[in-house]
């Protein structure tokens, strides 16, 4: 009975390790690129995939045999987030921030040890305007957002996730070594905000704060982002100081979500 038990658990881990990579990818994928990647064999990944298929979570494409999700799983993430009512609450001071900076602004929410994009609001009225992909996972050691949150943990904490992210200090230019990632942490947390310049995408600043709540815990990060040629050092202070702000008015809106479920019922 536990031999079977274990059969099951392991064969649904891998299941949703295939809809997250092909999540996080965005694009359809080869299936030696997902049995690589997953570290599984062809035959395994070819079934996974035929049974995702069948119950609707991938589709294969019939010209190059390539694998990518449906839309289900974007149409179960809306139809909970909209449950949720967070966006409800949130979306009149997020708009406040974007008018205020007439930049981007982003709201990322903390879910399990990474953070997913949830809501953003375009400020930027002429010009260049920062449009990024829409990707729903965010990068945790390279922008603004995941350095704002990696910030409020403790350092070991800290470097285990972002080298579980995937970008491990060290491994790229922009993040350079352990030692000097962990001295910005430390400069972030000090400051309150995390900056990201051009780490993430050539030409981009982005400036971020946590959201953290009155008993310490931090359930997600709002930024700012947009050109480097209108994001210059000389506006960092100002378009931080808006950006904390805006964390505070999210953390002390973030419960009223629970009373907003509770008047609907």
């Amino acid at each position: 009975m536990e031999a079977d038990v274990r059969v099951v658990n392991s064969l649904v881990e891998r299941c949703f390790a295939v809809v997250e990579l092909l999540a996080n990818e965005a694009s359809a994928m080869r299936l030696g690129e997902i049995a690589e990647k997953l570290d599984l064999q062809k035959s395994a990944a070819h079934r996974m995939l035929n049974v995702l298929c069948e119950i609707g979570w991938v589709e294969q494409e019939p010209v190059t045999g390539f694998y990518k999700l449906t839309l289900r799983l974007a149409i179960l993430g809306q139809r909970f987030l909209s449950a949720t009512h967070l966006t409800d609450v949130c979306q009149p001071v997020l708009e406040e921030l974007a008018a205020e900076s007439a930049e981007l602004v982003r709201m990322a929410v903390v879910q399990g040890e990474t953070l997913t994009w949830i809501a953003q609001v375009q400020g930027a009225r002429n010009g260049l305007k920062y449009q990024p992909e829409m990707v729903a996972k965010v990068r945790l050691a390279i922008t603004a957002n995941g350095k704002a949150y990696l910030s409020t943990l403790s350092p070991t904490d800290a470097i285990r996730i972002a080298i579980n992210d995937g970008v491990a200090p060290g491994k790229e230019r922009s993040i350079g070594s352990v030692e000097e990632f962990m001295e910005e942490l430390k400069s972030t947390h000090n400051r309150g905000w995390a900056i990201s310049d051009e780490e993430a995408e050539p030409g981009v600043v982005a400036i971020a704060a946590p959201i953290t709540l009155m008993d310490g815990q931090t359930v997600g990060t709002v930024s700012v982002a947009g050109p480097r040629s209108r994001l210059t050092p000389e506006r960092h202070e100002k378009v931080a100081s808006a950006a904390l702000s805006t964390a505070a008015k999210l953390a002390e809106l973030w419960p009223l979500r629970q009373r907003y479920d509770l008047k609907v019922q």
